[in-house]
């Protein structure tokens, strides 16, 4: 078999080419830029042109080679482009978040935005209140050599991360409730506006006793969504009683430790508005331990409308968080592709979704 290595003469171009043929058919090896370089009949540099997305290829000729890389599976190595461009093709997304479903979402949608791209995705799960929390990122981006990283919440409220970025030279997008950067640094996800649309929605179904579960105080999200959800009970003249209050963790168990709380609480609340669904969700099997029915007992609803919204009975009303579409524009804006189709400015805004766990509150 001919060496990827070895030039095709000039005069027995035909048998070389079959012999690289026969080789990669039989399983022997794997296809080499060199190797698509030489079945296209182009150079090596020509190649690399075409998988970087230049424009400086014809028409006719790109069409061949990606044409050949698709008949012969071939896939460029992101370490070694790195190499070659003294740059990544890797991307990470650097976070702390108790929600798994959130992290889940975050990554499908950093992929939907690198699909096509040549750049790949890692991870790094981190703790905020490590000692080595600094350290450890500046190992990860470094060992890695990533191109860019993306911080979702709450890693991305962290000041000391973009600074550190900053100092190191790698790109970032920060996903946050709030801008706390420069545009080019942030994708804003307004929790402000959802807390607020759910307020509005609870009294306008009549509720005046409400009660909040809020998140981590150490979450942007939480301040921002309880601040919104306050607006609109202040606009309508409904105050929002302090022992009305309690602080969850964004997780299920919070969230039943804290409706039976609340449940417990006379007069009891007509409705209970968790600072997610996962707290929402154990709201759900405390109103059931106490042998409440949900909504004509008690309304609950929650945030995010993640998959367990709908997983539970009877299924939540919720604020969308469209977190899938945040990943894939931070992603896509991380690699400079975001001009590649307009984006709706409103893709970010969440908005209500009704179901069956809310209601009126019950008379009398």
């Amino acid at each position: 078999m001919t060496s990827s290595k070895t030039p095709l003469p000039n005069n027995g171009g035909m048998e070389n080419e079959a012999g690289l043929e026969a080789g990669l058919e039989g399983g022997r090896k794997r296809a080499t830029i060199n190797d698509i370089a030489r079945l296209a009949g182009v150079s090596k540099k020509t190649v690399s042109r075409v998988i970087n997305q230049s424009p400086f290829v014809r028409d006719e000729t790109r069409e061949r080679i990606e044409a050949v890389i698709a008949e012969w599976g071939y896939a460029p190595d992101p370490q070694a482009r790195g190499l070659a461009f003294r740059r990544s093709f890797l991307i990470g997304m650097i976070y702390d978040n108790p929600n798994p479903q959130y992290v889940v979402n975050m990554q499908l949608g950093l992929l939907d935005g690198i699909r096509g791209s040549g750049f790949e995705l890692v991870v790094h799960p981190c703790d905020r209140s490590s000692p080595t929390f600094l350290q450890d990122i500046r190992t990860f981006v470094e060992r890695q050599k990533l191109f860019g990283v993306v911080l979702p919440p709450s890693v991305s409220e962290d000041e000391r991360v973009a600074k550190l970025l900053r100092e190191i030279g790698c790109e970032y997008i920060r996903i946050a409730s709030v801008e706390l950067d420069k545009p080019e640094h942030m994708i804003v996800g307004h929790d402000r506006v959802g807390g607020e649309v759910m307020g509005a929605y609870l009294v306008e179904l009549g509720h005046r006793e409400i009660g909040f579960i809020s998140g981590l105080p150490s979450f942007r999200s939480s301040h921002e969504r309880r601040g919104g959800f306050e607006d609109a009970l202040s606009k309508a003249g409904v105050a929002l009683k302090p022992d009305y209050v309690v602080q969850g963790a964004y997780t299920f168990e919070s969230g039943l430790a804290c409706g039976e709380a609340l449940l417990a609480k006379t007069p009891r609340p007509t409705a209970i508005f968790a600072g997610n669904d996962e707290m929402a969700a154990g709201v759900l099997q405390a109103a059931r331990r106490a042998g409440l029915q949900v909504p004509a007992d008690v309304t609950v609803v929650g945030f995010d409308d993640f998959q367990i919204a709908q997983a539970v009975w009877p299924p939540l009303t919720t604020i969308h968080i469209p977190t899938r579409e945040v990943g894939r524009i931070a992603a896509e804006k991380l690699i400079g592709a975001a001009a590649r189709e307009k984006r709706d400015p409103n893709s970010t805004i969440p908005y209500l979704v009704v179901r069956e766990s809310s209601g009126a509150p019950p008379a009398g």
